[in-house]
């Protein structure tokens, strides 16, 4: 009878539930994930509701949004502000403001805490909910009494190793620890969840052995590219000898470092510009390396920029650039192919698989290999446009939003049947 029953269920659209800790876009790869398959579930019919800590997201009409109002420590606006004490009376907020204060990242836990609370009185309205990686206790609590899905991007164990061998310091070794400590946590709710997504094989092979999570738990669905704003723009001439890339971060796992002493091996024999796609950390890493390497004249940070001119960027590149010693999917690598600009990327994690015969491959940390591929495509503009055709007509057929949404509702139906089951 209740198989019946649920076999009616799932046959109708669906009334979904996305949750999501940081959710703006510009927060990157999560906020991108969240906003592409809400708008594409939407198009399929079903019923979306995104319940969201801040940054918050913005949607089109037909995607609810609930915001869950944390304390928004980490707002460059107001960064790590001093709460007020009525804001303290509330246990979470609480929360939150220790571990802050102890020099941990506590959002996962504490949105978990406001989701379960939030949601809990209104888990009949939804047919399923979908976590965005936030692997929080709360929502193994809501596991409990609804069918729920997962993303996991990635492994975060692998940016906690990255950033500790990055530093010499024993001082911020332990404070790389202390950041990642919400990751024990993630773990383990990660193994109580069935029903989980992640976005490439290398991403699956990964977390299944980090976190140790049976491999038959996930479904590996790819992340998609807006080609609608993804594509190229043949009016726009492609300048000799210019490099985009479109990460700016100080975070060593994006490999940024990687390729400006690249670039400074390049600007010995040509003229070489760098465009950097963002603004980098006000006396980071990045801006001393790049004066201690002398690019300060090559080298260009756009800071925040809307769609038209990112894509402006990528079709008056030479090359583009994704030097990342690790990826879970790799979506710069794919929105610079789908523009058809040509991309050298590493085959940190995921990368090849986003990349394929679309690019040119190389081993990540390699500023030997990348500098030797950049002069290779700048050097041969005809060969390059040949791998920029290629990368764009890859994109066109593996990697779309519709085809990710498909997929994505076929674990939900899973899920409930699963739950019921049980």
């Amino acid at each position: 009878m209740i198989g019946t029953r649920m076999q009616r269920n799932i046959s109708r659209n669906l009334n979904v539930c996305l949750l999501s800790y940081r959710s703006n876009p510009h927060s990157g790869g999560q906020g991108v994930y969240l906003y592409y398959l809400s708008q594409a579930l939407k198009e399929l019919g079903h019923q979306v509701t995104i319940v969201s800590g801040p940054p918050f997201p913005k949607f089109t009409s037909g995607v609810k949004l609930h915001k869950l109002s944390g304390l928004d420590l980490y707002n460059p606006q107001n960064l790590f502000r001093t709460p007020s004490i009525k804001e303290l009376l509330n246990p979470i907020n609480l929360i939150e403001w220790i571990g802050v204060c102890s020099m941990g990242f506590p959002e996962p836990l504490t949105f978990g805490m406001r989701a379960y609370q939030f949601l809990y009185p209104r888990l009949n309205h939804f047919d399923v909910v979908h976590d965005n990686q936030s692997l929080s206790y709360g929502i193994w609590a809501l596991s409990q009494h609804v069918p729920t899905v997962a993303t996991i991007h990635h492994p975060i164990s692998i940016d906690c190793r990255i950033a500790i061998k990055s530093t010499s310091s024993f001082w911020h070794k332990l404070k790389h620890l202390r950041w990642y400590s919400f990751i024990s946590m993630q773990k383990r709710v990660a193994r109580s969840l069935r029903s989980l997504i992640t976005v490439s094989q290398a991403a699956r092979t990964d977390i299944c052995r980090q976190y140790k999570v049976p491999w038959s738990r996930f479904d590996v669905i790819p992340n998609g590219i807006d080609t609608a704003i993804f594509h190229p723009f043949p009016n726009i001439k492609r300048e000799k000898n210019r490099i985009v890339v479109t990460n700016s971060a100080d975070i060593p796992m994006k490999g940024l470092h990687i390729l400006l002493k690249a670039v400074a091996m390049l600007a010995q024999l040509r003229d070489i510009k760098l465009v950097v796609v963002g603004a980098p950390k006000r006396n980071g890493t990045i801006e001393k390396l790049i004066h201690k390497l002398g690019l300060a004249g090559m080298v260009t940070f756009t800071g925040r920029i809307d769609d038209r001119k990112y894509v402006t960027e990528y079709a008056r590149a030479a090359v583009a650039v994704v030097p990342s010693l690790y990826e879970g999917f790799g979506l710069p690598a794919g929105e610079a192919m789908a523009c058809g600009t040509p991309v050298i990327s590493t085959s940190g994690g995921a990368l090849p698989e986003v990349v394929g015969d679309g690019g040119i491959i190389i081993p990540p940390a390699d500023t030997k290999s990348l500098a030797t591929a950049i002069a290779r495509v700048l050097d041969h503009p005809r060969w390059a446009a040949q791998i920029g055709k290629a990368g764009r007509q890859r994109v066109n057929r593996l990697f779309t939003w519709k085809q990710a949404a498909q997929k994505t509702v076929s674990v939900y139906q899973k899920a409930i049947n699963d739950y019921h089951r049980i």
